[in-house]
């Protein structure tokens, strides 16, 4: 069957660039939430930010539930969409970090690039997946080499020459009113 464009998030044998993106992010989610969840102490002191310990690990548990759900689906496209919604909430946590003297600014600033960044493959990945899964507009199908006929339309020609039409296919004799261009009577 050919088709012009599949949503490949569904069949796993057409995986596309951003299905390969998503099962990264996940990986990637796992393993940041496994970090937040284990260490959230050091990783409060890194960022000048003591005190939030608990709701690190709260991200943690977030991330890790997110990362497991796109492995698991068989369409990470929400999950994406999850992982971009978690990325604002990180975010808007770190820049409370910048608010009085924080010592640590400079690796806080170093951490929110990189939430920056990782904000920035979330949404090329979930736009590349929605992008995957829309159909093309209509009228945009290329069947001009397509004939219809198996084996070509020269091979139809004359293929029914012999063709007896079975008698349970017939129109009964009383259900006809012609015969030989006549009426029948």
């Amino acid at each position: 069957m050919n088709h012009a464009r599949t949503n490949r998030s569904v069949d796993p044998r057409s995986r596309s660039a951003h299905d390969a993106l998503a099962r990264g992010l996940g990986w990637f989610s796992i393993g940041l939430g496994l970090a937040e969840i284990l260490a959230p102490r050091a990783l409060c002191r890194a960022l000048g930010m003591e005190g939030r310990e608990a709701l690190v690990q709260a991200y943690g548990a977030r991330e890790v539930a997110t990362g497991a759900a796109i492995l698991m689906s068989h369409d990470p496209t929400p999950w994406i969409w999850g992982r971009v919604a978690g990325d604002a909430l990180d975010l808007a946590t770190l820049a409370t970090g910048f608010e009085g003297d924080n010592p640590r600014a400079g690796t806080l600033a170093l951490a929110t690039a990189a939430v920056a960044g990782v904000t920035l493959a979330d949404i090329v990945c979930v736009q590349g997946l929605t992008a995957d899964k829309r159909l093309p507009p209509p009228g945009t199908y290329e069947y001009h080499h397509r004939s219809g006929f198996p084996r070509g339309l020269a091979a139809a020609h004359g293929a029914a020459r012999d063709f007896a039409v079975p008698r349970d296919f017939r129109i009964p004799d009383a259900l006809r009113p012609w015969r030989n261009g006549r009426p029948a009577g």
